[in-house]
């Protein structure tokens, strides 16, 4: 029998509240007070009280190492008076917040759960930058590669600098990924760098591993994000502008990258978004703008040509063209992206969908929003590829 619940009979499942905090620094709150402002502005958007929710899902890292605070979800449960409704933490590394999306799509859509909280939060800025690049490690192979001195911005610019010499990518242009979300953030009050930035800024920022330097990173940050879902036949008692989740779809690959058949791809964000395409019958031609996993400049290059917006090796003349502004063809990362919105790790895939159910109920803030966007794409990425999420949404009737 196919696990693909596209086979299966199912309610469609429909986002009805969202809250979000600012993202960045937060020396005046927890990861208890982050969760709960989020949480309690999902729930105040629609209508909602605690007793109401019957599962709560929390995508959390590393909330014991960055945090001390381990056994996330009941302290979540507790501070927001859900008890004795069930919580569950979900860890899936940066995916973490991306794969508490789709569980709880999972209840929805089974039938098991009326109203399910997803709540996704990190506390980053409590610790030192050694200590949160160590945090980081674990979500990569940590005996085989993180043992022997490898990071996150090795990794990653070890894709960047093979791409390069493959397909001809230039410097200029990978800094043209930074610019684009560095100018799409000024307009996002929630972001966590509001700067705009040129070519020669990032060219210039502090090198961290070549060929990519500061501005080619995305920041350590704290923050949360919620979502309230329900079946979409029961969406209109909480809301007049229902988002329906279309497809949420997740597909796993090799946890090391010297496993890879091709370190220039992310085999699970290709899997995943086949899946996605064929259970939403929505293709990529379809899709009005994108949330894509920008942790590094290369990352938003490779998730544009994996999700099949462009052929392999074409993204690049997409930001030399200005393809990817609000405004233009496609717009990618309107709320700034993981690089100038901020990338609170457990956080980071609800607030991709955070992002985009302001965008389709056309609630973004003015030079960001897309004019009559109807149908939006997430992609979120734990580790170097080893899992990805790719969730459909699309403007309710």
């Amino acid at each position: 029998m196919s696990n693909d619940l596209g086979t299966l009979k199912k309610s469609d499942v429909a986002i009805v509240g969202v809250g979000i905090t600012p993202f960045g620094e937060h020396w005046d709150k927890g990861l208890r007070e982050l969760v709960i402002e989020a949480g309690f502005a999902a729930a105040s958007e629609a209508g909602v009280r605690g007793r109401d929710i019957d599962l709560m899902l929390v995508g959390n890292m590393s909330g014991g190492m960055f945090a001390g605070q381990e056994h996330v979800a009941a302290l979540v449960a507790d501070f927001l008076g859900l008890n004795p409704t069930p919580a569950v933490r979900v860890e899936a590394a940066c995916a973490s917040g991306g794969v508490a999306l789709r569980q709880g799509y999972l209840a929805i859509a089974s039938g098991l759960n009326n109203l399910v909280l997803v709540g996704g939060v990190e506390k980053m800025t409590d610790v030192g930058g050694g200590w949160a690049t160590s945090v980081l490690s674990g979500a990569m192979d940590f005996e085989w590669e993180a043992y022997f001195g490898a990071t996150f911005p090795g990794i990653y610019s070890m894709i960047a600098r093979r791409y390069m010499h493959e397909y001809g990518l230039t410097r200029d242009q990978l800094a043209k990924v930074a610019v684009k979300n560095h100018y799409h953030g000024s307009f996002n009050p929630f972001a966590h760098y509001r700067n705009r930035i040129t070519v020669d800024d990032v060219i210039n920022s502090s090198p961290v591993a070549d060929p990519l330097r500061l501005l080619d990173c995305s920041p350590i940050s704290d923050g949360a994000a919620c979502v309230l879902l329900t079946s979409a036949e029961n969406a209109k008692k909480y809301t007049d502008t229902p988002i329906i989740i279309k497809a949420c779809e997740q597909a796993s690959g090799t946890l090391t990258l010297f496993d890879r058949r091709d370190i220039c791809t992310i085999d699970a964000t290709i899997d995943a978004a086949n899946k996605a395409y064929l259970n939403s019958h929505i293709s990529p031609r379809d899709v009005d703008l994108l949330e894509v996993h920008d942790c590094f400049t290369i990352a938003e290059i490779l998730a544009l040509e994996d999700l099949g917006f462009c052929e392999k090796g074409q993204a690049g003349k997409m930001y030399d063209e200005g393809q990817t502004y609000v405004g233009a063809t496609l717009p990618v990362n309107t709320d700034g992206g993981l690089k100038a919105a901020g990338h609170p790790v457990g956080a980071t895939g609800v607030k991709q969908i955070v992002e985009l159910v302001k965008q389709l109920r056309g609630e973004a803030e003015k030079g960001r929003q897309v004019s009559g966007a109807e149908i939006g794409l997430a992609q979120n990425v734990g580790g170097s590829g080893a899992t990805a999420v790719v969730t459909i949404l699309e403007r309710g009737d």
